[in-house]
């Protein structure tokens, strides 16, 4: 059987590397990391872009650079527009569900709420593993 692929929210990439993960958490990722870690582009921008004294910033762009990095396909972008015309979402929040949605990966986050509704959208949070599991 194939291992699910995964696609990892900014502040997840945030918290596992910064240990603010519970232990389950940590090691759900840890299973996940080990294999190439998947982010949108989106989460690149937001966590390059987050202000992080040298050392943390350095451990953040090691992960990126290991990290397979989905761009905005036209998939993505048709999907975001969708998405966008039916519900008030943030503009990043939209394209990492896009992303997830169009490349059929299940969605890492910490913010179930920003993406519940969405169908077709499986929403795992590592902080509450087997609570905020979410599938519409």
């Amino acid at each position: 059987m194939e291992r699910p692929q995964y696609l990892i929210d900014t502040n997840v990439v945030i918290d596992y590397l910064g240990k603010k993960l519970p232990p389950s958490g940590m090691e759900f990722m840890n299973n996940v990391i080990d294999s190439i870690p998947n982010v949108s582009v989106i989460t690149k921008i937001e966590v390059l872009g987050y202000n992080s004294a040298g050392e943390y910033y350095e451990l953040l762009t090691s992960f990126m650079e290991d990290a397979t990095i989905f761009d905005l396909s036209n998939k993505v972008v048709e999907i975001s527009i969708d998405i966008r015309k039916n519900r008030k979402t943030k503009l990043p929040d939209v394209i990492i569900a896009a992303t997830a949605l169009a490349d059929g990966l299940i969605l890492i986050s910490r913010n179930i709420a920003d993406f519940k509704n969405l169908q077709g959208l499986t929403v795992i949070d590592p902080h509450n593993l087997g609570e905020n599991k979410t599938t519409v």
